[in-house]
């Protein structure tokens, strides 16, 4: 297994024209020049981040799980321990609260209550 290559934030810089693009995403750099005229959103978008730090505008536009597979034949190298960034540990929603089973109980004795105040006015007008 070969070592991953490493460049710095001045390496990458030189590469922000459609003859060479350069991109960092995750602290990972990527040479998508030969990506440009196949890039969904147009190789302007793409452009646009060359030769610097695109991870918040590649996770602003929510790529698929495709996308991010896709990226992984770009990779060229690192950057720099030196000069990299944290990468945040994204939190899975919690769906489940301690409201839940509050809800639960409101969602179906309400219906339940009006369909059998409903059904006792009915019974009380339209059968006498």
């Amino acid at each position: 297994m070969s070592e991953v290559k490493t460049y710095s934030l001045a390496d990458v810089k030189s590469h922000n024209t459609n003859k060479s693009t350069w991109i960092v995403i995750h602290n990972d750099i990527y040479d998508v020049t030969e990506f440009l005229n196949e890039h969904p959103g147009g190789e302007e978008v793409l452009l646009e981040q060359a030769g610097k730090e695109a991870t918040e505008a590649f996770e602003d536009v929510g790529h698929s799980s495709d996308a991010r597979e896709m990226m992984k034949k770009f990779k060229v190298g690192e950057l720099i321990e030196a000069e990299r960034k944290q990468i945040p540990v994204k939190k899975e929603p919690d769906w489940k609260t301690e409201q839940q089973d509050d809800n639960q109980l409101k969602q179906w004795i309400v219906p339940l209550i009006l369909g059998l105040l409903a059904t006792i006015l009915y019974r009380f007008y339209f059968t006498q």
